[in-house]
C-alpha cells in the first residue's frame, strides 16, 4: 500500500531523540570461586616465607624396655617456604570533555571505568593464582611473579608420565593429554582424594573447567543431579552435578571459567591463603593535561599453607 503524496515520516526528520537504553548491559563472568573461597592474611616484604611441618609416621613397633634409659629421637625440623608478592595493576584515563558529556547507562565515565577495571583485576587475580606459572623473584626488568596453585601441587597427583611437578612454586612442564570419560575421571578423583586423606587432607572442593563440569556429571556418586524447586514457582531441572560422595566424605564440585581447561584441582581450601602487601586500592595520578587518571593496584601473593592436603589431576582432554 502506497503512502499519500507529500507523507511526512520519520526518514525525513532531522530532529527526532534517538532510543537509547540507560542500561548497559555485561555478561562477562565475575565469579571467583578459589579466591573468594580462601582465606587473606597479611604480608610484610616482596618474599612472603611461610613454614609446614608434618608428623612422623605412626610406628606400631614402639615397644620399650622396662626401666630402659630414655634417649632422644631424631627430631625433623619444619620446612621453609617462599613465594613472590606480584604487582597487578589497571590504570583508568578519562579525558574531562568525556566526564563533561551526557552519559547513557552512567553518571560519570571515570566512576564506570573504574568500576569496570576492579571487576577484570579481580579476574585476573583468579587467573593468576589458579595457573601454573612458577615464581619469579624479579629485578629492576623482570616483574615479580608468584607461583600459581600448579607449581605447588607436587604429592597428590594423577599426570601423565610425560610431565613433571617438581612443587615448591617451581613451574610444571605438561605431559601429553589424555582423554577422560566420567568413569576415568572418577578414576582419578578417587584416587587423588584418597592421597589426600591419607597425608592427612580432607579436601571438599573439586574444582573443574567447563567441560569438566559436564563430564563429572556423568559420574556415579553424584549426590544431587536434580535440585528442588519451591511449590507454584516456574520449575525447571537441573541437570548438573553439584555434589559427589566418594569414600572419604562429600565433596563439592565447583566449576571454573579462569582455570586452565586441561586441570582439575582436588582442594582442602584451609591451606591456601591471599597473603596481601597491599590490598586492592584506587589511587588517583598526577593530573598532566585535560584528563583524570585512577590507578587500581593490589600487591599479593599465594601462600601454600600445606600443598599436601590437596591435589591436582593434570594433562586432560575431555570426551
Amino acid at each position: 500500500m502506497a503512502l499519500p503524496g507529500n507523507t511526512f515520516t520519520q526518514y525525513d526528520a532531522i530532529g527526532n531523540r534517538e532510543d537509547l537504553s540507560d542500561v548497559i548491559y555485561n555478561i562477562s563472568p565475575t565469579e571467583t570461586p578459589f579466591s573468594s573461597g580462601i582465606p587473606r592474611t597479611g604480608a610484610s616484604n616482596v618474599t612472603h616465607e611461610w613454614q609446614t611441618d608434618s608428623l612422623a609416621a605412626a610406628n606400631p613397633a614402639n615397644a620399650q624396655l622396662e626401666g630402659d634409659d630414655a634417649t632422644g629421637d631424631t627430631l625433623v625440623p619444619t620446612t621453609r617456604l617462599s613465594n613472590q608478592c606480584q604487582i597487578l595493576r589497571k590504570v583508568v584515563v578519562v579525558s574531562g570533555t568525556q566526564r563533561a558529556v551526557n552519559t547513557a547507562g552512567r553518571a560519570d565515565e571515570l566512576e564506570y571505568q573504574v568500576a569496570k577495571s576492579g571487576r577484570e583485576l579481580k579476574r585476573d587475580i583468579e587467573s593468576i593464582l589458579l595457573s601454573e606459572h612458577g615464581r619469579v623473584t624479579g629485578s629492576t626488568a623482570t616483574a615479580r611473579q608468584l607461583g600459581g596453585i600448579e607449581a605447588w601441587l607436587s604429592t597428590n597427583k594423577v599426570i601423565n608420565s610425560t610431565a613433571t611437578t617438581p612443587g615448591g612454586g617451581t613451574a610444571i612442564v605438561d605431559g601429553t593429554a589424555i582423554t577422560l570419560t566420567a568413569a576415568s575421571l572418577k578414576s582419578r578423583i578417587d584416587t587423588v582424594i584418597q592421597q589426600c586423606w591419607t597425608q592427612g587432607g580432607d579436601p571438599t572442593v573439586i574444582m573443574v573447567p567447563g567441560a569438566g563440569k559436564v563430564v563429572a556429571s556423568g559420574m556415579s556418586g553424584i549426590a544431587t543431579l536434580y535440585r528442588d524447586v519451591k511449590p507454584n514457582a516456574e520449575g525447571q531441572i537441573i541437570g548438573g552435578a553439584d555434589a559427589y560422595v566418594s569414600n572419604f566424605g562429600n565433596h563439592t564440585i565447583v566449576p571454573n571459567r579462569f582455570m586452565r581447561t586441561r586441570t582439575t584441582l582436588i582442594l582442602d581450601m584451609e591451606y591456601w591463603a591471599i597473603a596481601e602487601l597491599r590490598p586492592m586500592m584506587t589511587e588517583p595520578l598526577a593530573k598532566t593535561g585535560d584528563n583524570e587518571k585512577r590507578m587500581l593496584l593490589t600487591e599479593i601473593t599465594l601462600e601454600a599453607k600445606n600443598e599436601a592436603a590437596s591435589g591436582k589431576i593434570g594433562d586432560i582432554a575431555w570426551s
